[in-house]
């Protein structure tokens, strides 16, 4: 693979963690750049780890991860979409306090699950002459900055939506585990 190609895929890949961002930042309070950058260093890390795993389980040729990765990224999703969408339905009066800081945990499991499809592409590129340390490297970059940049936009979006962002940002990971799901099934 060659550069432009591995610049197109690191951010093709950095997308889906964009959108969830997005959402993340809208349901925060006013987020700092040093909020934004500690979720894109937890979204960009993963998203690095999953295709280094997914291409050494594809030169195991384990055929399981492909045959249930949109699964269980889809469950991971729906579950976190759900989450917010009730937290954002039963939550207290409209002039409530957002929250500062999302959980360590909770980045990690979204990041994990809108970094699944990371790991499919490990799985196809192992079956390539690619360097996989430094595509990894750079869909952790891409990551990094696009979530970075997600958590900075949806600082904007929030205040604008309110209450309704997290319903929203639940809405869109909701969304997205759809997308892994029908892209999935449906190729």
């Amino acid at each position: 693979m060659n550069l432009s190609a591995t610049l197109l895929l690191a951010f093709g890949m950095s997308m889906d963690a964009f959108a969830a961002s997005i959402g993340k930042g809208a349901t925060q309070r006013q987020p700092r750049f040093s909020d934004a950058l500690r979720t894109g260093l937890i979204f960009g890390t993963i998203e690095a780890l999953t295709p280094l795993v997914g291409w050494g389980l594809g030169t195991l040729a384990n055929q399981v991860v492909l045959d249930w990765n949109h699964w269980i990224a889809f469950v991971l999703l729906v579950f976190l979409g759900a989450r917010m969408i009730m937290e954002g339905v039963r939550g207290g009066a409209e002039d409530e306090e957002p929250c500062r800081r999302h959980s360590f945990w909770l980045l990690v499991t979204t990041a994990f699950a809108t970094s699944l499809d990371a790991m499919a592409v490990g799985v196809g590129l192992a079956f390539l002459q690619v360097n996989i340390l430094w595509t990894a490297l750079a869909i952790g970059c891409a990551t990094l900055i696009m979530s970075t940049l997600g958590i900075m936009v949806g600082r904007f979006i929030g205040p604008l939506l309110g209450k309704r962002a997290e319903i929203l940002g639940g809405v869109v990971l909701i969304g997205i585990g759809c997308q892994i799901l029908w892209s999935a099934l449906g190729a």
